[in-house]
């Protein structure tokens, strides 16, 4: 786990995700990628004068980016990181997609708060999916990421939990305690059949269960990030349908809109 892309734009999340991706590559000993991403602008319609004004708005989403970009590049300078950097224009997803072989993390955010662009709560949701990747989601006012602090993996026996917890291994290898957290009755896997897989490697888990009781399994996870206060917490990405989450509403997408506390997801 040496490969950290990160994405860079002029956003309201940019800061969480910069100090996030050193602190990471720092600890892996890695190598950071920044891709630099000018967003196309959409606006619906026909009419020629729309044309001009998605001209304009390019040109403006360009030079935003290229000052957005010097700002970064003196930043990383003074930095005892490894880094390149890489200009890209296009749909923010279709990028990472297209940029993310080499990748063994990619690091993004959870919603913005007032719904602020770019969605990251729709872009990770897609990465996630086409990607299969693990992705560190940053929430917008973190600075920074202990990877030496407490880690929750919320443990639902299912394959993109199971998967996202052996593509991170050399991380929770640095982590001073992970807890293996079941909520209600688990389908899949147990706890102790990820415990023993993490012996294996050295790390000693605790594990915890719960009852949801009243609250769904989102609302209970929520709160033990709330009373904990992990450096982050590690879950499988979409378990059901993404309709079904979409409709009823589901963990994945709660902890993207709500998370206190940075997530790595996968699927």
């Amino acid at each position: 786990m040496k490969n950290v892309l990160l994405l860079v734009h002029d956003d309201p999340g940019e800061e969480a995700r910069l100090r996030a991706a050193l602190d990471l590559t720092r600890a892996l000993s890695g190598h950071l990628k920044c891709l630099d991403v000018v967003q196309l602008p959409y606006l619906i319609g026909t009419d020629y004068r729309l044309a001009d004004a998605e001209l304009v708005l390019l040109d403006d989403a360009r030079k935003r980016e290229a000052a957005n970009r010097q700002r970064t590049e003196a930043r990383l300078e003074k930095e005892d990181v490894n880094w390149d950097w890489a200009d890209t224009t296009g749909d923010i997803t279709k990028v990472i997609e297209a940029e993310s072989a080499p990748a063994d993390i990619i690091i993004l955010n959870t919603a913005f708060a007032d719904h602020a662009p770019p969605d990251m709560r729709a872009i990770v949701s897609d990465v996630v999916m086409r990607v299969r990747k693990p992705i560190l989601a940053m929430p917008e006012m973190a600075r920074g990421l202990d990877t030496k602090g407490h880690v929750l993996v919320a443990w639902d026996g299912t394959a993109p939990v199971y998967e996202t917890l052996r593509a991170t291994i050399p991380l929770l290898a640095l982590a001073q305690g992970v807890t293996l957290l079941e909520i209600g009755e688990i389908d899949g896997l147990p706890a102790e059949d990820a415990a023993a897989y993490l012996s294996r490697h050295d790390i000693h888990a605790r594990i915890d269960r719960t009852i949801a009781q009243e609250w769904t399994v989102a609302d209970a996870l929520l709160q033990a990030c709330r009373d904990r206060q992990p450096a982050y917490c590690l879950m499988g990405a979409y378990g059901h349908a993404r309709l079904r989450e979409r409709l009823f509403g589901g963990v994945t997408r709660r902890m993207l809109g709500e998370s206190p506390v940075p997530i790595i997801l996968g699927h």
